[in-house]
């Protein structure tokens, strides 16, 4: 599995905010602003999923989400220069380099602003509410290893448990766990454990004993 691209690894310690480069992982997360929620309902989870879908499956495949009440954790790969240069055609038909836009990261980012916004916009008119809702400048952390990798699998998953949300794993509705649990088609990426899905006790052994490994890794 490719972790880093290494024609663009040298850019990482280039830039204030670390770049999003092509057929990389990353850990993504964000949190409210303040002491504020992201979600009060059902719905609110629900309509983050869409916009998610909607702006961030086009340019990057998602191993692994957790939606807290006021934080959420995304496993991300960017998508290929080609695949996302496709994409950004769709609406820019005469596009001719991602250098016209201001560069390949500057166009992932821009899609993360785009999903922010339109879920704020929404949250705002629903709740009455003015200003921002995220905090600036999302957090981004490249995955540089296989362990590092499966490991923040699982943390992102027992994240509700860690919060004191729930005690089991499958209680926490807004989770990809449930899709490593089902036989249903899923736009997350399952093949890295295709061993435990469809199966709960599996998923489970897995999880309790990357829980116990993950004391000795930072995840934020």
């Amino acid at each position: 599995m490719l972790l880093i691209n290494y024609r663009w690894k040298i850019s990482i310690s280039m830039t204030r905010q670390i770049p999003l480069l092509p057929d990389t992982v990353y850990h993504v997360y964000n949190h409210a602003n303040g002491k504020e929620n992201l979600f009060h309902a059902d719905g609110n989870y629900r309509y983050f999923l869409k916009k998610y879908a909607e702006h961030i499956y086009p340019v990057a495949e998602t191993y692994a989400y957790c939606l807290m009440p006021n934080h959420f954790h995304v496993m991300i790969k960017v998508r290929g220069e080609e695949e996302v240069m496709r994409f950004v055609r769709l609406k820019r038909p005469t596009l001719q380099g991602f250098e016209t836009l201001g560069g390949f990261s500057k166009i992932i980012s821009q899609q993360f602003s785009n999903f922010f916004n339109g879920y704020t916009q929404a949250y705002n008119k629903l709740y009455e509410r003015k200003g921002s809702l995220f905090m600036p400048n999302f957090k981004r952390k490249p995955i540089t290893n296989e362990k590092y990798f499966t490991q923040l699998i699982a943390y992102i998953h027992l994240n509700p448990i860690k919060h004191g949300f729930c005690k089991n794993l499958f209680e926490w509705q807004y989770s990809s766990i449930h899709s490593y649990s089902s036989q249903q088609p899923s736009k997350i990426n399952r093949d890295h454990l295709h061993e435990c899905v469809e199966n709960k006790e599996k998923l489970l052994r897995f999880h309790e004993r990357i829980e116990i490994e993950e004391q000795a890794l930072t995840f934020e």
